[in-house]
């Protein structure tokens, strides 16, 4: 007996066939199809096409700069149908690359956050891989969270922080995009900072906060306050008197209190000293000129010594002011902790500064 389909069960079978022409026409030569990498040798990827057949791109055809590896999704032109091990030859040049590249374009003017996953660290930054290209996250473009802040810079303990997040995901944006150059420059900054700007505008210069020291380098302090933002304070604003090592006033973990100075897009400046009443608005109460006054040295500087009359002010006796006769090398004339007695020469309390002298009221030997 015959079966007869009916009218409405051939369309629904056409349908079908349609909606899934992939597994019914087998892929010809010329063709671009999508994969799952399921090997990768040392100059061979293999490539599962939908189920349906196996490729394989080999040397010259694999896509230069591009790091794959099982699972990855990749788009390849079939170069033959059926090559000597019965396999799909592919190729990743072409289309896949034209693909990727529009993509990447697309991605840069958009200017939407893409994940990439990190490939390998450098001295410069992170070799990380992005719609299977691969693209440079330089050191100067890592958030705060993931900087490596190392004391003096050292470059082997900066590559040595970077290796500790390779095979992690970061959220990036591109930056720049240069097909010519095979250059993409990607920024997790860039992420971060528009991830900011709405808790930023809740503050204005002028606020004052509390958080905890992050980091401490040779220039001054970073402090965390409210949802991870982060502000520095440079040496200079940490004390009102000299500071020659932001580690010996503070330490990662310290929480302190400081007033906003300046707010610049993402970058926000703290002062601590701000929050502190400034001595030098009574030093005239305490010094007066002509005043004799012993002191410590606390820094020799080739044009002269930097001097502690008590915690809060500091005074400079220029090497003019050492003694009658010329003195060449301020490093032979004293040294640091040496304690003589000065005069007051000069007091200026707006710009905190305090004129020392040695030789007005010392006899030289001759």
């Amino acid at each position: 007996m015959t079966n007869i389909v009916s009218p409405e069960e051939t369309s629904e079978l056409g349908k079908l066939l349609e909606a899934n022409t992939q597994f019914t026409a087998f892929p010809k030569a010329g063709d671009v199809v999508k994969g799952m990498v399921i090997a990768v040798g040392r100059n061979e990827v293999r490539v599962d096409i939908n189920g349906i057949a196996i490729g394989i791109v080999r040397g010259p055809e694999l896509e230069p700069g591009i790091t794959l590896h099982p699972g990855d999704e990749v788009e390849a032109t079939i170069i033959e149908v059926d090559n000597e091990m019965g396999e799909l030859e592919l190729s990743l040049r072409g289309a896949g690359r034209k693909r990727s590249w529009d993509k990447l374009r697309e991605l840069f003017t958009a200017g939407l956050p893409v994940s990439a996953k990190i490939l390998e660290a450098n001295k410069g930054g992170l070799m990380v891989r992005i719609e299977n290209a691969s693209a440079f996250l330089p050191v100067s473009q890592l958030s705060p969270e993931n900087y490596p802040r190392v004391a003096g810079g050292e470059k082997t303990k900066i590559l040595e922080k970077l290796r500790e997040i390779v095979g992690k995901s970061l959220d990036v944006k591109l930056i720049d995009v240069n097909e010519e150059e095979d250059k993409v420059i990607v920024s997790e900054k860039a992420v971060w900072e528009t991830k900011q700007e709405s808790v930023i505008s809740k503050y204005k210069v002028g606020d004052r906060v509390e958080g905890d020291v992050t980091a401490v380098t040779d220039f001054g302090a970073f402090v965390r306050f409210d949802e991870n933002l982060e502000g520095l304070v440079h040496i200079s604003e940490i004390a009102w008197q000299r500071i020659e090592d932001p580690r010996d006033v503070l330490k990662v973990g310290d929480t302190v209190r400081a007033e906003i100075i300046n707010i610049e897009g993402s970058k926000i400046f703290l002062s601590m000293k701000k929050l502190i009443a400034d001595p030098w608005k009574k030093v005239a109460e305490k010094y007066k000129l002509g005043q004799k006054i012993q002191g410590k040295v606390l820094k020799i500087n080739p044009f002269g010594l930097f001097v502690e009359l008590d915690p809060d002010i500091h005074g400079l006796a220029h090497i003019s002011e050492l003694s009658s006769k010329p003195v060449r090398d301020v490093n032979e004339f004293a040294r640091i902790n040496d304690e003589f007695e000065f005069t007051i020469v000069s007091i200026d309390p707006e710009n905190h500064r305090l004129g020392l002298s040695l030789r007005r009221d010392k006899v030289d030997e001759k």
